[in-house]
């Protein structure tokens, strides 16, 4: 008799402790598969000291074939899912399709950005949800610096040392506390010329900041911020966003090159094209994480609606630490499900929360106890070391080298602006140019040129309309709206709309620059067997909804034009707004990006591809063909 196959879609926390305590749990009784789009744990607490330059990238990741030995590691992005023939259908990193059978299938896909309708955020913002973005965020903080450095001109070189982070949850507190004291150390080396020194906003509809918080601590958090400089404005927002500045709510005008967006998230779609129950944009599951009428199907983290026992009627919070805890709930009940051990219920006990503010600053309540200043810093250092499942001995010597060594603020120009858009599926994974097609993958928003600079944030950058060959932007920022206030309130159910800090991010429409290479040119992938509505395969069978359509379905002829009015660009079009589960509109018709004469892959690289060299932003590049740059992560 063949050992059951269990597949676990996702390696964010609630994946990660599935995947680890299954394999403990089972011990080679079943066959456990993790499909992921990267080879690595992402810790992302600590994801802000990476761009703060504290840490390096690989501390805050965690080897999956390291730390988990006996589970199967699939590299790719689930694109669809056929409950009745039992499969999951995925996108390989180079471009390769591949399904995956399963007896017991775990979905913790985990969440994506939460966009909302405000004119330029999605071309001219960038988000913080994975190493590529902490990686650039901290290049372009360190190149702005530097370039207001050496201007003479008063008003560039205030926009150019000026840095908006938009939400004041646990993501946006961090990034700009650690940020302030990382650009104050570098001025203090290198004065500015015109006697100006760096300037942080921390905006939010808030009340105040940390709202998810104990009140003394979230006074705790915006006392260190001022005491810090950063310019802290509770229920303000972004209004509109252009490539040199930004429009607040309040009616004031801000000249900047730098637009953090850490408003919050909302769950993967991947969920909604299952066709069954869900809770605002999460899929409904009993105590047991288990989806009702579908013994073979759990859910766990950010995608599953779990009832919060200890608050009938109200469901856990979207956060890291009942991720963690989901994970060892679901992999108990997996087993359970083989007759493995006994199965149990999610009931939590709040251990309280940590933030770790720079320096011996945090703010920490842990088993309710309020605590504030070194005691905090301590406590909450601890957590996190004591919380991750590897790179105990490396972080710590980081710790310690960033305490008695002065950091090392270089551009690294790892990292283009291009490569990391706000709206991705994966911002884990960084795009390249002249890679092969992915589907659904993560393309450049227009406003964004394809040289390694956006034209919004960057000096000198125009919008994406004024550039050759572009196009206007014609999907607006969708997502989660916020009841009809700008820069948006905390998601509901979730204290700040603060993610499960693991989880991929939306994709941007694949018509936008760097979109998907059209199949008929070199660099594109053949065109797939899939079929706009799914993935046609013999002997499977189920209408469309009952068998997942795949998030990602590729038409035969080549890629789909951008979607208008898409409230989550990229993938399948959605009705706007998380938590909405209702049939997808298929994307309008339109001309083929494949259309017209190929390019030819002589030596010279094609017009269709950011021009190659370690340079940063060398400027925006001439078009003749009129077509977007296209490129793929």
């Amino acid at each position: 008799m063949s050992r059951p196959r269990i597949v676990i879609v996702g390696a964010g926390f609630a994946g990660y402790r599935t995947a680890r305590t299954l394999s403990r749990l089972t011990r080679h009784q079943a066959d456990i598969t993790l499909l992921n789009p990267t080879d690595y744990f992402l810790y992302l607490p600590l994801l802000p000291q990476v761009a703060a330059g504290i840490l390096e990238p690989r501390r805050v990741s965690v080897s999956l074939s390291g730390t988990l030995p006996h589970v199967r590691l699939v590299l790719g992005e689930a694109d669809g899912i056929d409950l009745d023939g039992h499969t999951v259908h995925y996108t390989g990193p180079e471009g390769e399709q591949g399904t995956l059978p399963f007896d017991r299938l775990v979905l913790a896909a985990g969440s994506v950005n939460k966009l909302l309708p405000i004119p330029g955020v999605a071309e001219h913002a960038h988000g913080f949800r994975g190493l590529p973005e902490a990686l650039y965020l901290r290049d372009h903080v360190t190149r702005q610096v530097e370039l207001a450095a050496a201007a003479d001109d008063r008003a560039e070189c205030a926009a150019r040392c000026t840095f908006v982070v938009v939400g004041a949850g646990y993501t946006g507190t961090e990034v700009a506390a650690h940020g302030a004291m990382y650009t104050d150390a570098q001025v203090r080396k290198h004065p500015m010329r015109t006697g100006m020194r760096p300037r942080w906003m921390l905006l939010d509809v808030a009340p105040r900041v940390m709202p998810e918080m104990d009140e003394r601590l979230s006074r705790t958090a915006e006392r260190v911020l001022r005491q810090r400089g950063v310019d802290v404005r509770m229920g303000t927002s972004v209004k509109e966003a252009t490539h040199d500045g930004v429009v607040l709510t309040d009616g004031s005008t801000v000249d900047t090159r730098t637009l953090v967006w850490c408003v919050g998230v909302r769950p993967d779609p991947l969920v909604e094209s299952l066709g069954l129950p869900m809770e605002r944009g999460r899929l409904l599951v009993d105590p047991h994480l288990q989806v009702p009428g579908r013994p073979e199907l759990f859910a766990c983290g950010d995608v599953a609606a779990v009832p919060d026992l200890n608050q009938p009627g109200q469901y856990t919070p979207m956060t890291a630490q009942h991720a963690w805890r989901h994970g060892k709930v679901c992999a108990q009940n997996v087993a359970a499900s083989l007759g493995i051990g006994e199965r149990r219920a999610y009931r939590h006990r709040d251990m309280g929360f940590v933030v770790d503010l720079g320096g011996a600053k945090a703010a920490a309540n842990p088993l309710g106890l309020p605590m504030s200043g070194p005691a905090a810093g301590a406590v909450t250092r601890g957590y996190h070391l004591a919380a991750m499942p590897g790179n105990r001995v490396r972080v710590a010597a980081d710790w310690l080298l960033d305490a008695v060594l002065p950091r090392q603020a270089v551009q690294l120009g790892l990292v283009r602006s291009w490569s990391v858009p706000l709206e991705s599926s994966s911002p884990e994974v960084a795009r390249v140019p002249g890679g092969p097609e992915r589907h659904g993958k993560a393309t450049g928003p227009a406003g964004q040129r394809p040289d390694g600079e956006e034209t919004g944030n960057q000096p000198g950058g125009e919008p994406a309309r004024n550039q050759p060959g572009g196009e206007p932007a014609r999907n607006q920022p969708g997502g989660e709206s916020a009841k009809g206030q700008p820069g948006g309130e905390p998601a509901k159910g979730q204290p700040g709309g603060e993610p499960a800090k693991n989880q991929p991010g939306g994709e941007p429409a694949k018509g936008q620059p760097g979109g998907e290479p059209a199949k008929s040119r070199p660099g594109g992938e053949p065109a797939g067997r899939r079929s706009h509505g799914g993935r046609a395969k013999g002997g499977q069978s189920g209408s469309p909804r009952a068998s997942g359509k795949p998030r990602r379905a590729v038409e035969a002829a080549g890629p789909r034009p951008a979607r208008e009015g898409s409230g989550k660009p990229g993938r399948a079009p959605r009705a706007s707004g998380a938590g909405s589960a209702g049939k997808r509109p298929t994307a309008p018709s339109g001309p083929s990006r494949s259309a017209g004469p190929p390019t030819d892959p002589g030596p010279e690289p094609p017009a269709n591809q950011p021009p190659p060299g370690p340079d940063i932003a060398p400027g925006p590049v001439k078009r003749t063909d009129r077509r977007a740059a296209e490129g793929d992560s």
